[in-house]
């Protein structure tokens, strides 16, 4: 299985995995988690791509530190901007928010240990 057949694995499973553990929690937190995984798969999903498919080329260290600072930066915007305009409370979104960004730069370094390098070595 390729590196971004591993990716792609990951992401469905980490959205499948926060869509059922929601049913668990009360109906109020549930949009903000939801928003927090919509935000996580829609920043993190075409960045860890992009890092994904540049391992082994001269733009890894580019797209790894544009990767680092988009999150960092989309973690101060959701805090200072988004938040306050929808009158959310933080913690039901940044908690989760960030926790998601994690679990998935983990799936994003699990996918470039597992995946096939280009000449089949792992």
């Amino acid at each position: 299985m390729t590196r971004a057949m591993w990716y792609l694995a990951g992401l469905v499973l980490v959205a499948l995995t926060t869509l059922a553990l929601s049913l668990a929690l009360a109906p109020q937190v549930r949009p903000p988690l939801g928003a927090a995984l919509a935000i996580a798969l829609g920043v993190q999903g075409p960045l860890g791509w992009w890092v994904i498919r540049s391992l082994g080329t001269d733009r890894f260290l580019a797209a790894w530190g544009v990767g680092l600072g988009a999150r960092l930066g989309l973690i101060g915007v959701i805090a200072l901007i988004v938040v306050p305009a929808l009158h959310w409370r933080m913690a039901p979104v940044l908690v989760p928010l960030t926790l998601l960004l994690g679990v998935l730069l983990l799936v994003e370094g699990t996918a470039a240990a597992l995946g096939n390098t280009r000449n089949g070595v792992r």
